[in-house]
């Protein structure tokens, strides 16, 4: 019996739920399937299928062995994959993780583009606003916002800056007053991300201007995890809100929001937050990791400049 393609043939007819479509799948006939099901389970020594005129399923056994095999088959598919992949033409399954906002503004127009120039990569885009295992998600690439030395046991690559802007409401500088200096935000309504913590949790702007730093700890009434949620917040005429670029540039062109403190690089910590790559070190030489980092490095690039 050849193990591997009876194991093969059971997640076929796992799957199919029967013999004869698992069969029709595979190319071969159903007298072929069923002995190979039970030279497998006469290996094993129990039953792995329970068999009924109207369906085949797994029994527990069944159930647990396939669970195992199919780690082993994928590990093994991500072997060959690998290899051919080592090349110079870039191939393969590509899966990325990337923050929720940031996909939808930044991310998402360029994708089409990167399947254009790579047209035998297939991309798996996870959208996420946490910090996703790499090794346990089997994320290849993970673009992500912040410091990228929190990442010490990674590949990072930087590819565009991330400068974040002070901005408010007409509706809302009208009603409660323009701060006109940092230190003035510690008297208004600041909406602030959540970087961990309850609302409670003590969060400190950071502006600098010409070498000298200034600390502001503000405070409100809106903490979230979600950029948008801030957006809409500040576009209501909330409060303050510290956003990337990248989100409130659009609404500053129209006028719809005003950006405060024009002269001063502003950050929620202290730190060079930028947008980077981050990916494990046996992708080091992976084609198709090279050409998306490559890729997203010149077209973000080229957006913030835009």
């Amino acid at each position: 019996m050849d193990k591997f393609l009876a194991v093969k043939t059971l997640l076929e007819v796992a799957d199919a739920g029967g013999f004869s479509k698992a069969a029709q799948r595979l190319g071969v006939a159903t007298s072929s399937v069923t002995r190979l099901m039970d030279s497998l389970e006469a290996s094993l020594g129990t039953a792995l299928l329970t068999r009924t005129p109207r369906k085949v399923s797994l029994t527990d056994a069944g159930i647990a062995y396939v669970e195992q095999v199919a780690k082993v088959l994928d590990d093994l598919a991500e072997a060959d994959e690998s290899v051919f992949d080592s090349g110079a033409s870039p191939v393969g399954a590509l899966r990325i993780s990337v923050p929720s906002t940031y996909s939808r503004l930044r991310l998402a127009p360029h994708l089409a583009a990167f399947l254009s120039d790579n047209p035998r990569v297939f991309l798996d885009v996870v959208v996420a606003d946490h910090f996703a295992d790499l090794a346990l998600d089997r994320i290849d690439v993970a673009i992500r916002i912040g410091l990228a030395d929190r990442d010490a046991n990674l590949i990072v690559k930087k590819l565009a800056d991330n400068p974040r802007y002070v901005v408010a409401s007409h509706d809302y500088l009208e009603r409660s007053g323009t701060p006109s200096t940092p230190q003035d935000l510690a008297d208004h309504e600041c909406l602030r991300f959540a970087y961990g913590g309850g609302y409670r949790t003590r969060q400190v702007w950071t502006f600098q201007r010409e070498g000298a730093a200034q600390r502001v700890d503000v405070r409100g009434h809106l903490l979230s995890n979600n950029l948008d949620i801030l957006l809409e917040a500040v576009m209501a005429g909330r409060g303050i809100a510290l956003l990337p670029e990248w989100q409130v540039a659009a609404e500053i062109r129209a006028g719809r929001l005003l950006r405060l403190f024009e002269h001063f690089d502003a950050s929620p910590h202290a730190g060079d937050a930028v947008v980077y790559a981050a990916y494990l070190p046996n992708r080091r030489q992976s084609s198709k990791v090279r050409a998306l980092v490559r890729f997203l490095e010149t077209r973000l690039r080229a957006s913030l400049e835009g």
